[in-house]
């Protein structure tokens, strides 16, 4: 069941996390806007020293999806509500122009167990391929596909071919480190 989580982790576990622009605008579909809020989750791990790890992601024209482990302690809550805020003023400020640029707080369900955060894992890369924007998520930028198969390793969790090799499946561009 989906729903809001409030408070600390207090066992660290795995959440699916996703947000729409407001209205569902393409708000986010410029590349300039997209590499922005990548530096706005850089910026919640590095600055704001936010402990989480960010399995995979994937921004889209009018929403993202986190596959996210806060460190037990940490909340999640005020993770995504930084992420959002802060990317919300620069935008706005970018943009010349004030208001609401996220719709509902945000939506997340936890990830049950290794099948479910392979499923969900696999359902955020896949994101980019299925709305017809590339053929392999690989291609798509703003997805840890990319990050993980061009060694930028700032926002993502680490996963070494083993790991992938021994629960994922997907073939990588042949690029992966």
């Amino acid at each position: 069941m989906a729903r809001h989580i409030r408070g600390r982790t207090d066992k660290g576990y795995t959440y699916h996390v996703s947000s729409d622009v407001n209205r569902k605008a393409h708000e986010l579909e410029v590349e300039e806007m997209k590499a922005l809020f990548i530096e706005v989750i850089e910026e919640a791990k590095t600055k704001k020293c936010f402990q989480f790890e960010l399995h995979t992601f994937c921004i889209m024209d009018n929403h993202f999806h986190f596959l996210i482990t806060p460190v037990v302690g940490e909340s999640l809550s005020r993770i995504i509500q930084w992420i959002k805020q802060v990317y919300a003023v620069r935008w706005n400020k970018r943009h010349k122009t004030t208001g609401h640029f996220w719709g509902d707080r945000f939506w997340c369900r936890r990830v049950k167990d290794d099948n479910d955060f392979w499923t969900v894992f696999e359902y955020i890369e896949q994101n980019p391929v299925k709305a017809g924007l590339v053929t392999m998520p690989e291609e798509w930028k703003y997805c840890g596909a990319y990050h993980r198969c061009h060694g930028i390793t700032k926002i993502i969790s680490v996963i070494t071919m083993e790991f992938w090799d021994r629960f994922y499946r997907s073939p990588c561009l042949g690029v992966c480190p």
